[in-house]
This record gives structure tokens, C-alpha cells and sequence, in this order.
């Protein structure tokens, strides 16, 4: 089981539920040191004072914040101890929201609440049915580090889930960043909306790591004192100008399809016609059906075709 990286308790109104935070995700990337080229010795950072050049120890090391570039205030550890943290030892629930509320951008980190022995057992329980009668994320404070922070729980798989968030006046305005509106035509992004169709999928638990694979197998080889497998040739992305993006949706729907095993029979966008206003409001499930029962009259249609062209056997 993964260490416990805090212990403290769930305060939801007069309830307290003594939790583990776990971290919910690993790091798996491979990771190198500096090392010597001609004797292969480990190169390490060494702290040093830019004023005298000496190198320091870690207790002579000591946090300052710098008011200007010619001044700079020392904070003590024990200053820090002293400041006033309600939430030092809890993750305290301030309120409710709904879970599709909120912006993606703020979540930062995961971990899991493990319930910490079996008086807690009950308390967790009743917290992690709520959520999910309600349907509903709790908001909460903790601190960790000598800093408040401001958390979101959640239910995975029967056990909660706090994800660490960014304050509100840490998110930047994206505003200044959107270009200038382009015209787009009815037809471009009708194409756009097949293309993401056609990639759509329902799980993603497929996907790997590319890189970190072939890395993995570059190393295995050199410990094993082999060449490395040389890497596949394939299709080099140039990046370019988009000249056409009719074009460029048309076969990008194209290849998805083929990708999917379907036929790319039809894909084109300039024989579509722009969707009804009653058949959007229609639901997303009756939507392939209809796809279905085009393809269908399509090949009927074709086979139609195919035996009026052919010639009537002599008796």
C-alpha cells in the first residue's frame, strides 16, 4: 500500500472523520542524473552564497522574501508555526456545489482519503453517500506546508478523492488571448462535429506512453550490452500553413473512419445538408440509427444500380 503522505481528520459540520491522504497518482517517468562524462561519477547541485562563494548546509539555510532587489526579509520557521492555521490538522468542508461546476483549470493535484481505523469507518461511509446521492462535490479547506489551500472532494470507485485547487485570484483572465472571431461557414463546422464523432471513444485507459515505453526498451538494451532496436520510420508531421480546411477536415473524417474500420464512402461535406433545428434537439442515442439506416439506403441504392447495369442471361 502507498505511504501516507498526511494524516488529519474530515470536518463536515459537527461531524469528524479521521482520514490517511494517500496521493492518488505516480510519477513514471524516467528520470536521469548528472553525471561525469570521463569517469561517470555522480555531479551534484551544491548551495552556495552568492555573496562570499561558499558552499552552505542545509541549517544554515534559512527563507527570506525579497521586498526589493536590494532588500530582503528573513521569515523564521517559528514565525511560520506561530501564524494562525484552522485548518492545520483538517480538511474542513465549507459547502456544496455542483460536480460540472467546476472550471478543470483550477484542479491541480489528486489523493485519496483512506478512513483511519474503524471508528471512521461509519462517518466516511455516510460523507461518501451523500456525495453521491446528491450528486454533488464538496468544497473544503486544508493546509499543508505552512499554507492554506482549497480542496474538492469527490467519490472514485467507493472511496473519496480530494483534488487540490487553485484560489480564484490564482487563475489568469484568458480573455486578452482569444483571436479576433473568423467567419466560419455552416458546412465547416458541421465537419468539424463529424471528425469529432469519428474519434470518439469510450474509454481511454489505453493509452500509453510512447516515449517513456521506448526509453525503457533503449535502457534494457544498453544494460544487456545490445544495439537499441531501431526506431520504425513513419509519416514526419511538417508543420504548414492550413491552405484548405475543408480540405483538411474532409480527410481527417476520412482517416478517422479507416482508423475505425469504417467506410470513408461519403465523408465529404459538400453534399451534406445543414441539420434541421428539430433533428438537433433530437438525442444523441437515436443519432446512429439514422447514420445506420443511411448507409443501408446507400447500399441498396448501390446494388440497385449494379443490377440494372447488367446484362439478362440467354435462356
Amino acid at each position: 500500500m502507498p505511504s501516507t503522505i498526511w494524516s488529519g481528520a474530515i470536518s463536515f459540520g459537527l461531524v469528524t472523520i479521521p482520514i490517511k491522504v494517500i496521493s492518488a497518482t505516480e510519477d513514471r517517468s524516467i528520470h536521469f542524473h548528472q553525471v561525469h562524462l570521463e569517469d561517470m561519477g555522480r555531479v551534484r547541485t551544491r548551495k552556495v552564497c552568492e555573496i562570499d562563494g561558499e558552499a552552505v548546509s542545509q541549517e544554515e539555510i534559512g527563507k527570506g522574501y525579497e521586498l526589493t532587489k536590494d532588500q530582503t526579509i528573513l521569515v523564521t520557521d517559528e514565525e511560520l508555526d506561530q501564524m494562525p492555521l484552522p485548518t492545520a490538522k483538517a480538511i474542513e468542508i465549507a459547502a456544496f456545489v455542483e460536480a460540472d461546476t467546476i472550471d478543470p483549470v483550477r484542479i491541480g493535484d489528486s489523493y485519496y482519503l483512506a478512513a483511519d481505523g474503524q471508528v471512521a469507518a461509519k462517518p466516511y461511509t455516510l460523507l461518501r453517500r451523500a456525495l453521491e446521492r446528491s450528486d454533488k462535490a464538496a468544497i473544503a479547506k486544508f493546509a499543508w506546508h505552512n499554507r492554506e489551500r482549497l480542496g474538492l472532494l469527490r467519490v472514485r470507485d467507493n472511496v473519496i478523492v480530494l483534488h487540490a485547487m487553485r484560489w480564484p485570484d490564482e487563475i489568469r483572465d484568458p480573455s486578452e488571448l482569444a483571436p479576433k472571431e473568423p467567419e466560419l461557414d455552416e458546412k465547416e463546422i458541421e465537419q468539424a462535429v463529424q471528425l469529432a464523432d469519428s474519434m470518439t471513444i469510450d474509454d481511454i485507459s489505453g493509452f500509453r506512453d510512447a516515449y517513456r515505453d521506448a526509453l525503457e526498451e533503449l535502457i534494457e538494451a544498453k544494460s544487456e550490452g545490445r544495439e537499441p532496436a531501431q526506431p520504425a520510420e513513419g509519416e514526419e508531421q511538417q508543420p504548414g500553413q492550413v491552405l484548405d480546411l475543408m480540405a483538411a477536415l474532409d480527410a481527417s473524417v476520412k482517416r478517422a473512419k479507416e482508423a475505425r474500420g469504417e467506410s470513408s464512402e461519403h465523408a465529404t461535406v459538400h453534399e451534406m445538408k445543414p441539420r434541421k433545428k428539430a433533428a438537433a434537439k433530437k438525442s444523441a442515442k437515436k443519432a446512429p440509427a439514422k447514420k445506420t439506416a443511411a448507409r443501408k439506403t446507400t447500399a441498396k441504392k448501390t446494388a440497385a444500380k449494379k443490377s440494372a447495369g447488367r446484362k439478362p442471361r440467354s435462356a
